[in-house]
């Protein structure tokens, strides 16, 4: 066969040639934040330019192109469309041209105002809900994720079935040789939903069961748990990623976590625990998502150790804050969490590092700055686990023979030995342990 000239086929010619196919353009998004200004008193209220930022984030963080957003002050809430007329007409006017076809409204929107500002915009209306919903089932990378998802989706859908829809007037014919009105479109949709929310149920039941085998399985190790909570986008994953030398992905995007991740960790007295990276925190998490992410949240409502990270240089840390608290409170109401979780939290001000570094930190009671991106303060704040789980050990007195080489390397690798006595016929050590250690040391004697 004769080579071409240029050392290259016709048909690798005509290959390279081919024009290389076009990405398709970002939907074009307009995020409206309606604002009814909070009540008198609270300092931890999030500000209207703070919430329509974390709008827009929340937007680009599933490649919408956010080419508009407005602050749009409430006076009343208007059961048709929730804003007012010449408010609705306005914005109707500014995306006029400029190829939106997806509306997010920064509140929670009922099926009716959804419906009306869609006709009145011409484009898609999504409320906050919705778009949450939505990043949540782009990011689910686990099955039990995606079964959280699917089931978070259904609920919400299921409040969405409403008879202004005029397709869902329509009936079938009914069961049995008497005939009758039949089933309606809205009822079989309904009925379709509730069964397959039943399924999910049972799937994701089976999926706590195996997760809670797990557990018990790391009490029989044991080691100590620590989980790391806090807002979206405040530096878990970059924190857990330091921490344990992983490589989780972190991203400066809200919620780029989702599904649990775990890792050991040494700390400075020797002794090993397992780090628990979690969902991230959102104001107004939807009411469909706290309960079908109740699985996820199990790892902190087991941990010996919550490690509360904040971003220290966001503008709005103390109110995401006290977000984050509030849905541990919750759990707490609800039986899911001990009533005494904050005796056992470590408040972490991470992204030191904006703000100068460590010191330049505002100081709180017994919370530790550090810089995940640049290391530094973790030395600190792995003393403070030390510390926090140390503080839950008991101290016991053991005497051991000296050829019982075994039990010996179990106290040292398990417990921290603070005495020792040698004598010929015996070892007299006084150990402190976790009590989980100490029932299963015990047990082997």
């Amino acid at each position: 066969m004769t080579a071409e000239p240029d050392g290259a086929s016709p048909a690798r010619r005509r290959e390279s040639s081919a024009p290389a196919p076009t990405r398709a353009a970002p939907t074009r998004a307009v995020v409206v934040l309606p604002w009814q200004r909070p009540a008198a008193g609270r300092d931890t209220a999030r500000a209207a330019e703070a919430r329509l930022a974390e709008a827009a984030g929340l937007a680009a963080a599933i490649g919408l192109a956010v080419v508009h957003t407005a602050i749009l002050p409430l006076r009343a809430r208007r059961p048709a469309t929730l804003l007012g007329q010449g408010q609705v007409a306005a914005l109707g006017e500014a995306i006029a041209g400029q190829s939106v076809a997806l509306v997010i409204v920064d509140a929670a929107l009922s099926p009716v105002q959804q419906r009306n500002l869609e006709r009145a915009w011409s484009a898609k209306v999504i409320d906050r809900t919705g778009l949450i919903l939505d990043i949540f089932g782009a990011r689910a990378a686990t099955r039990e994720g995606a079964l959280q998802v699917e089931l978070a989706h259904l609920e919400y859908q299921r409040s969405r079935l409403v008879r202004s829809w005029t397709h869902l007037e329509r009936q079938r014919g009914g069961f049995g040789f008497l005939g009758g009105p039949g089933e309606t479109q809205i009822e079989a949709d309904r009925r379709l939903i509730g069964e397959r929310i039943i399924r999910l149920k049972t799937d994701l039941e089976q999926v706590r069961r195996t997760r809670g085998l797990h557990r018990r399985a790391r009490r029989r190790v044991p080691f100590p748990v620590v989980a790391l909570v806090g807002y979206t986008n405040a530096g878990k994953s970059t924190l857990f990623n330091a921490m344990t030398g992983s490589s989780v992905e972190a991203r400066d995007a809200l919620f780029a976590t989702l599904d649990p991740t775990m890792r050991g960790l040494r700390l400075p007295s020797g002794r090993r625990a397992i780090l628990s990276d979690t969902v991230g925190f959102i104001s107004d998490l939807p009411t469909e998502l706290v309960a079908a992410f109740r699985a996820t949240l199990e790892e902190v409502a087991e941990a010996d150790v919550i490690l509360h990270v904040r971003d220290a240089a966001h503008p709005d840390s103390a109110a995401q804050r006290a977000d984050v608290e509030h849905v541990l409170d919750g759990m707490a109401l609800d039986g899911t969490l001990d009533a005494g979780w904050g005796r056992r939290t470590i408040e972490v001000l991470n992204k030191a590092d904006l703000l100068g570094g460590v010191e330049k930190v505002p100081a709180r009671q017994g919370a530790v700055a550090v810089s995940a991106l640049t290391g530094e303060g973790l030395p600190a704040l792995r003393g403070s686990i030390d510390l926090r789980i140390a503080e839950g050990m008991e101290t016991a007195d053991y005497t051991i023979p000296p050829a019982d080489g075994a039990r010996l390397a179990w106290l040292y690798q398990h417990g921290e030995v603070i005495g020792r006595e040698d004598a010929d016929d015996a070892i007299r050590l006084t150990v402190r342990l976790l009590p989980a250690d100490r029932a299963r040391f015990e047990r082997r004697q």
